[in-house]
């Protein structure tokens, strides 16, 4: 149960005054439908509010805050036209602007004859100084009501910045003091505020400087976050690896088999990652270990081995992909492998209907069929196994942490593997992999050519043309990304439509294929086929390509508004050339304008192909919110960390939350229970619930 202390916090927004029905939906937009949300909507920049000496001394486009006279109402003569107030101080006029004024308020908040402090942005209309709505009046004696120092809330459109301000207060008299669950020499170290001090701090910024997440208060609160998170984890990984397993060590005839089907060596990073893999499956603990390589790096071959390994001890292994393309090209590469070591391999995807759907899911539940490759489709109910002993999951950021753990309880104690392409930066991996074991494959496969890398402006797409051209006279193919499906009217972009229909006009149908997301998954494997093994010269596709798509033969890559994509897809992009013997090359087509940002992306992009490199300058340019399109990934969303800048708290809470749990593995000590509210604060209620049930 989540402490007593802590109910005021997750009651929802309502319970606060004044918030109805229809406030709440606007707090629940901009922030979150919980008390505790408010706590964690943090200012992003502050008003000073400041006295102004005199009306002559106020500057034009700046807020200021003055002391005058109401001289005299101008009520206008329509409805239409704007109520007018004039106020003078000893140096001149300033003219209040209200429209559509109610002339009862207007009249008893500003009488004449009487001072007034009023603080609004100062305008200029013709030669005379106005303030359009402003901010505050209040009788020249109560000044003190008008904050010196403002906070600014992110807001959602119908949401003032007041009523934000007004409820975010009544959530902050609602925080209670909090036991600190902090190490206190860290903590003294630091030089860190308390809890509640820290977010009374983060919420009343007295500069600018106070915004900055480096702030001791921000920095305190990011910490909290960061320490949950990773507390969290390091609860669950605790809990997976007590599971008792099973040692897998298969007699490796099946393996021997497979690799001399190999027309290649495997690399050293393969040898070290199947040695680490081999160590995980033999001990009595489940593996739950991530697999990290580049694309083409050859993580496939590496999971068939171990997939291989349970074969031989009698068991069944499944390998899911978040898409059907991914899941069909896993298979490619697995069968022929798979039919030289005798193994039954079969695909499974939701396109699979009728009875060659029902006969195939009869020979998995016999056990006929060893090893299956799929998409989400295999953790639909009526799949079953007979015998599943390792499951490993493709581009694990596709799918949430449960449903890797669903594919899992299809079998007894079974091993994970996890696998991604997207190189993934240490802080990141803390963050979203912190219950797993990680191994890298760095190497590029033996033969494979380094992909020249260049940036071309726009206005010389036809010379980018006719290049291509030659390069097909010589027998080359070529994808061509484009960004949108269809012209919007709100989107300059070139759309892959047009593209395709450009170059199809050129080149012919015969040499011209089309996928995109939208296509039937038949007419996109049609196009794919013709592009692989077919006439198609030229693949015009949408972003579908990114992961997953295999033509050895593809050696150039034309990307169309490159400046538009992140730095990891551009990069997931270009990985699908230079995966022959021959020099492939991939042109970055890019707008004359650019961001400062974007140009950085592309400037990197053509320095280096080392995916790791990428990730850590993708993460310094766009934060981690962005990275691996966190928002449908599974990974945290932090609401007071921001990983890029608090990269080195994550890794103090990393190492901490080790310790913790070394020391007191229960949470049971002063400082566990503790760390218990903490974990209940950052809604870490399932860590907690792990610890229970042990």
């Amino acid at each position: 149960m989540r402490p007593e202390i802590l109910f005021p916090l997750f009651t929802p927004v309502t319970a606060l005054k004044g918030v109805g029905a229809r406030i709440a939906a606007l707090l629940e937009k901009a922030a979150g439908p919980k008390v505790v949300d408010l706590l964690w909507h943090l200012p992003r920049e502050v008003i000073d509010r400041g006295e102004v000496e005199s009306v002559q001394a106020a500057l034009p486009d700046r807020i200021a805050t003055l002391s005058a006279i109401v001289d005299k109402h101008e009520p206008p003569a329509d409805r239409k036209r704007p109520y007018r107030v004039l106020l003078r101080d000893e140096t001149g006029f300033v003219t209040l602007v209200f429209f559509h004024a109610d002339k009862r308020y207007v009249g008893s908040v500003l009488p004449e004859g009487e001072r007034v402090a009023v603080s609004g942005r100062v305008e200029t209309y013709g030669s005379r100084k106005q303030i359009v709505h402003p901010d505050y009046i209040v009788p020249a004696d109560k000044r003190d009501e008008i904050p010196r120092i403002e906070p600014i809330y992110p807001l959602t459109a119908g949401l003032t910045p007041k009523v934000i301000h007004k409820h975010v207060r009544q959530a902050l008299d609602l925080a209670p003091d909090l036991p600190e669950w902090l190490d206190p020499a860290y903590l003294d170290r630091e030089r860190w505020p308390g809890w509640r001090e820290a977010l009374e701090t983060a919420h009343a910024p007295s500069s600018e400087g106070a915004l900055s997440p480096l702030s001791p208060a921000r920095k305190r609160l990011a910490y909290d976050e960061l320490l949950a998170n990773q507390l969290a984890l390091a609860i669950m990984r605790r809990r997976a690896k007590r599971q008792s397993g099973r040692s897998v060590q298969g007699d490796k005839r099946l393996r021997k088999k497979a690799l001399s089907a190999l027309p290649f060596e495997l690399t050293g990073s393969q040898i070290q990652a199947l040695q680490e893999i081999g160590a995980d499956m033999a001990a009595e603990t489940r593996m739950l270990r991530l697999l990290q390589g580049d694309v083409g790096s050859g993580k496939t071959v590496v999971a068939l081995m171990a997939m291989l390994n349970v074969i031989e001890c009698g068991g069944q292994a499944a390998l899911m992909a978040p898409t059907e393309i991914l899941a069909r090209q896993h298979f490619e590469t697995i069968k022929p492998l798979a039919d030289a070591a005798g193994v039954k391999a079969a695909v499974l995807t939701g396109r699979d209907k009728g009875k060659g759907r029902a006969a195939l899911l009869e020979q998995l539940a016999r056990g006929e069929i060893q090893l299956i490759v799929g998409t989400h489709a295999l953790f639909q109910e009526e799949v079953i196994f007979h015998r599943l002993m390792l499951a490993v999951v493709d581009e694990q950021h596709r799918f949430g942490v449960h449903q890797r753990l669903n594919l899992a309880a299809k079998g007894k104690a079974v091993d994970m593997l996890v696998m991604t392409a997207t190189p993934i930066p240490r802080t990141l991996m803390m963050s979203a992999y912190g219950d797993l074991d990680s191994s890298r494959l760095t190497d590029k496969p033996p033969g494979r050519k380094p992909v020249k890398t260049v940036v071309v402006a726009a206005p010389r797409v036809e010379e980018v043309v006719a290049g291509i051209e030659r390069q097909m006279r010589e027998g080359a193919k070529i994808y061509w990304v484009c960004p949108l499906v269809e012209e919007s009217e709100t989107s300059d972009m070139a759309a892959a439509e047009a593209r395709y229909a450009d170059l199809r006009a050129r080149f012919g149908d015969e040499k011209t294929a089309l996928v995109h997301g939208r296509m039937k998954g038949p007419d996109k494997d049609a196009a794919m086929a013709r592009f692989a093994d077919g006439t198609a010269q030229i693949l015009v596709a949408t972003t579908v390509i990114e992961v997953g798509v295999n033509v050895p033969e593809a050696t150039v890559m034309v990307i169309e508004h490159a400046e538009r994509f992140g730095l990891a897809q551009l990069h997931q992009l270009r990985g699908r050339i230079g995966r022959g013997d021959k020099a492939s090359t991939c042109i970055l087509l890019r707008s004359e304008q650019m961001t400062e940002t974007a140009r950085e992306r592309l400037k990197t992009l053509a320095e280096t192909e080392d995916g790791f490199v990428i990730a850590e300058k993708d993460l310094e340019l766009r934060g981690a919110g962005e990275i691996l399109g966190s928002r449908q990934s599974g990974l945290p969303v932090f609401r007071l960390a921001d990983i890029a800048l608090h990269g080195e708290l994550m890794a103090v809470a990393h190492d901490d939350s080790r310790l913790i749990l070394e020391r007191d593995p229960e949470l049971e000590g002063e400082r566990g229970r503790r760390l218990r509210t903490l974990l209940y604060l950052f809604e870490r209620d399932a860590a907690i619930a792990t610890l229970r049930s042990g």
